[in-house]
């Protein structure tokens, strides 16, 4: 049996991943949004016209509000807890 004779890669630069986790968190919930508001949006636009998207978006952005509210709220408990 013959063993590899190459040294070991070096060990890559320490990796933040607490913060890899909320810039990925971030953009994911950024995306929703968009994702939201342009496809749910247009899909209202065109079955029912503008009144519709003016009445969907009357729906749609209290409820974001909510969620960016729980957001913040689940953000601050977790930091609480955790005493950063």
């Amino acid at each position: 049996m013959m063993m590899s004779t190459t040294p070991p890669e070096p060990p890559g630069p320490p990796r933040d991943l607490r913060a890899h986790r909320r810039r990925t968190e971030r953009w994911l919930a950024i995306g929703f949004v968009v994702i939201l508001l342009l496809i749910g949006g247009g899909a209202i636009a065109w079955a029912y016209g503008y009144g519709g998207l003016a009445g969907g978006l009357v729906c749609i952005l209290p409820i974001l509000g909510l969620a960016g509210l729980l957001w913040l709220l689940l953000t601050w408990a977790g930091r609480w807890a955790s005493g950063d």
